[in-house]
């Protein structure tokens, strides 16, 4: 896999501890972890809360088809491992992640990878449309997406052009890196800022703004830590990476 750029899908596997990666990204990498040393942490909690969101919507919510935007590489325990049965879409903006990604899923009759850009939510939709029926509950996945789309780019537009293509009984998960009095929000934005371009944490406020009118279910827009926690879940008291980021699920009623 050659590029000459950095990207966040393959800094995320390579923070996983994944083998698909560049020089380029394992230097954005370490200029991430000397910011912020338990970034590691960070990307695992991660990936954690979206398996115990995505369980939780396969199983309690009933949720059937899943729309993953800003999806990355496949890594262990992916959308439509832990929602067995489910149609799952992925979707990311960078074409070699994508081609990756489609090799890896080939074979797979309920999930495939399609190449999109979450500014361009209608583009988006109508490769979506191909795949799962919008006439039926979806879950759309916005999972450490919408802090690199800017205020100028209107996250809040975004999300309800997604939404408003969703029938009732659809549901939103939301995780977003925020501003916290936590020295590390800082460095950790900016580190990010210098490896891979324009980056905005946003404050809770912020971020709850994002899900518009949508319900939010319990327990609401917490740390990652908070959402659903399963028996020894790492908590952000012990390990304060954790609470750099939030995460909420909304349904359309």
């Amino acid at each position: 896999m050659e590029s000459d750029a950095p990207h966040i899908s393959r800094v995320y596997d390579y923070l996983l501890g994944g083998t698909v990666s560049t020089e380029a990204d394992r230097a954005v990498a370490a200029r991430i972890l000397a910011a912020l040393p338990a970034a590691r942490d960070g990307v695992r909690g991660q990936r954690d809360t979206l398996i115990r969101v995505v369980r939780y919507l396969a199983g309690e919510a009933g949720i059937s088809q899943f729309l993953d935007i800003g999806s990355g590489l496949p890594t262990a325990q992916n959308v439509h491992e832990v929602a067995t049965g489910a149609r799952v879409v992925y979707v990311d903006y960078d074409p070699v992640v994508v081609s990756h990604s489609q090799t890896l899923l080939d074979g797979s009759q309920r999930a495939v990878a399609v190449h999109g850009d979450v500014r361009d939510p209608a583009a988006i939709l109508a490769v979506a449309s191909s795949h799962l029926d919008f006439t039926e509950p979806v879950a759309l996945l916005l999972c450490g997406v919408l802090y690199y789309v800017t205020d100028e780019e209107d996250p809040s537009g975004i999300v309800a052009t997604l939404t408003d293509s969703l029938p009732a009984g659809s549901y939103v998960f939301i995780q977003h890196l925020m501003h916290t009095d936590d020295p590390a929000s800082a460095g950790l934005e900016q580190a990010m800022r210098d490896g891979m371009g324009p980056v905005q944490f946003r404050t809770h406020a912020a971020v709850l703004r994002l899900f518009g009118d949508l319900d939010l279910v319990d327990p609401g827009l917490v740390t990652m830590d908070q959402w659903r926690p399963d028996p020894g879940t790492p908590s952000a008291t012990d390990h304060p990476v954790l609470g750099l980021a939030c995460a909420g699920v909304a349904v359309k009623r």
